[in-house]
């Protein structure tokens, strides 16, 4: 709170978020109230994804902020922070995935020096050579490959929006995953 603000124009979180319909610039208000808070908090926890995380934080919370609770005397900081606690598992999971699959087709999974655009440019070229083999694999294969492995979706999640077998879709992924490996040639892993 400011100085030239005196205690009566002070509104607290709730009414922030209440009268943020009406007004967005009561959301702005909150926001300035605690990103640095949330910035901080998801800083020490993913370092560099911090600023990505704070926005998308900040985002689910102008998309949910009718769902808010006050359990925290008028503080919107616990409900942001939970939010973003959700996006950083959610980072976590999507990173274990990512990884997993590298791992499943054979790719280096090392991260690049600090010291050169070529080094990063080499060690990016694996996945852009995944990309562009995905995109060689006939439409029927990429999809399942993208509910499996991309969205992490069963087997039976899979077979249901591809409108098939859950045995089909074991074998479609499987068939998609070997076309991959088959396609990379050794020295470019």
């Amino acid at each position: 709170m400011t100085a030239t603000r005196s205690r009566v124009d002070y509104r607290s979180d709730v009414l922030l978020l209440v009268d943020s319909d009406a007004d967005p610039s009561a959301f702005a208000e909150l926001y300035e109230r605690h990103v640095v808070s949330v910035y901080r908090w998801l800083n020490r926890r993913m370092g560099w994804l911090a600023a990505d995380l704070t926005a998308e934080t900040f985002t689910r919370a102008w998309l949910h902020r009718h769902r808010f609770c006050d359990d925290r005397d008028g503080s919107a900081l616990p409900w942001l922070l939970g939010i973003a606690g959700k996006l950083v598992a959610d980072a976590a999971r999507h990173d274990r995935v990512e990884t997993q699959a590298r791992e499943r087709l054979g790719l280096s999974c090392e991260l690049a020096d600090e010291d050169g655009h070529d080094e990063v440019e080499r060690r990016l070229s694996p996945r852009l050579m995944l990309e562009r083999r995905l995109a060689e694999l006939p439409a029927h294969e990429r999809d399942a490959i993208d509910l499996r492995i991309i969205e992490e979706l069963g087997y039976d999640e899979v077979a249901r929006r591809l409108n098939i077998r859950p045995a089909a879709a074991r074998l479609r992924v499987s068939r998609a995953l070997g076309r991959l490996r088959r396609s990379v040639p050794k020295e470019e892993w």
